[in-house]
């Protein structure tokens, strides 16, 4: 009889291992060509002159004066309504907080390969998950990123490489989880509700937050692959700030924009859920992450959000059964997400999916 032998699963290749293998030249696999011929001239996104994104004073946001905080209030309403997308300066982050989170997130992609895969998830609420596409089983095209996400709150899940990842990242989401909980205080008032209507409706105590690390390689065809394809976020407030490659396109007026933040402000967009919650009045904004032929992008992400046993729905104060009837069904958070992940980016947001129709 035989011997049997013993075999070693194939660790399967990051992003980051399949670019380092390829030619500059040679062309990538079909799977990961998420468009069959090159980027058509109408959808070439325009270049965003400085300054077009809204620009909010955390200072002012927080100040003492109550005419400075209800005048930006008034501005956050506004940048809210207009574009989705608004940058955070003044906001107290020091810039070495930065520079450490991006540091060592770094750190994680350089990991050998296998030690990475100790961290793969099976799933969008596995509060620790390594990755590239977000469910391989409905995709039909893999994105050109690798991933690593990590659940911050209400627990903080720690992860052992690499070194100083869990210290840098509990204090930056400590500090990011500060500024959020004053944006939405300031998005409540802005719609007309008590300030702290958010806090209690959706039980931000416990509220759900997350930083997702996004490698980005660069790929021999960028205008076949897509890092993220369009789509928008779950939740109630994003936070972006990335190593100063660009890469992050919004849609704004049927047109995409190139955006590029400003040195040590916070990118901040609206999710689904400050869509829910204000009946449409605040849209939450389609945007995508495309690649280059030169430089690895690194972004990352912070998302906050409801409790996910909450119960997400329009705002009763904002209602009114014949001018603004309720436009959304009501989920929890939790629910939400399983559906979202269940679903293909499809180009749309995932709000419009429970819009009572």
């Amino acid at each position: 009889m035989a011997a049997t032998v013993s075999r070693q699963p194939q660790v399967p290749k990051s992003i980051k291992a399949l670019a380092a293998e390829l030619d500059s030249q040679a062309p990538i696999n079909p799977i990961y060509a998420f468009q069959q011929t090159p980027n058509i001239v109408n959808d070439e996104a325009s270049k965003v002159e400085d300054g077009i994104i809204p620009i909010i004073d955390f200072g002012l946001l927080t100040s003492s004066n109550p005419e400075e905080r209800a005048k930006t209030i008034q501005e956050l309403g506004k940048a809210c309504q207009e574009w989705g997308f608004f940058m955070v300066v003044n906001h107290g982050v020091p810039e070495s907080l930065f520079q450490g989170i991006l540091d060592v997130s770094a750190a994680f992609f350089d990991l050998p390969e296998d030690e990475k895969m100790q961290f793969k998830g099976k799933g969008i609420l596995d509060p620790i998950n390594y990755g590239s596409s977000m469910n391989v089983s409905v995709d039909n095209v893999l994105f050109w990123r690798d991933f690593l996400k990590v659940f911050l709150h209400p627990e903080f899940h720690a992860i052992s490489k690499p070194e100083g990842f869990s210290k840098t990242a509990k204090e930056y989401g400590k500090k990011l989880r500060e500024i959020a909980g004053e944006i939405i205080k300031g998005i409540s008032k802005s719609l007309g509700l008590e300030e702290d209507y958010f806090n209690k409706a959706l039980n931000l105590e416990k509220g759900l937050q997350f930083m997702a690390a996004n490698l980005y390689p660069p790929c021999p065809q960028p205008e076949l692959a897509i890092g993220l394809p369009a789509h928008t976020d779950h939740g109630l407030l994003t936070f972006l700030i990335q190593n100063g490659i660009g890469g992050l396109q919004v849609k704004h007026k049927g047109k995409w924009f190139n955006i590029s933040p400003l040195p040590n402000a916070i990118l901040a967009n609206i999710g689904d859920h400050v869509e829910i919650v204000s009946n449409g009045k605040y849209k939450s904004i389609m945007h995508r992450a495309v690649v280059n032929n030169k430089d690895a992008r690194i972004s990352l992400p912070m998302l906050y959000g409801p409790n996910l046993d909450t119960v997400v729905s329009p705002a009763p104060p904002l209602l009114d059964p014949v001018t603004n009837p309720p436009l959304y069904k009501s989920l929890t958070y939790r629910e939400y997400l399983e559906l979202q992940h269940k679903s293909k980016i499809d180009g749309t947001s995932f709000a419009d999916h429970i819009h009572i129709r």
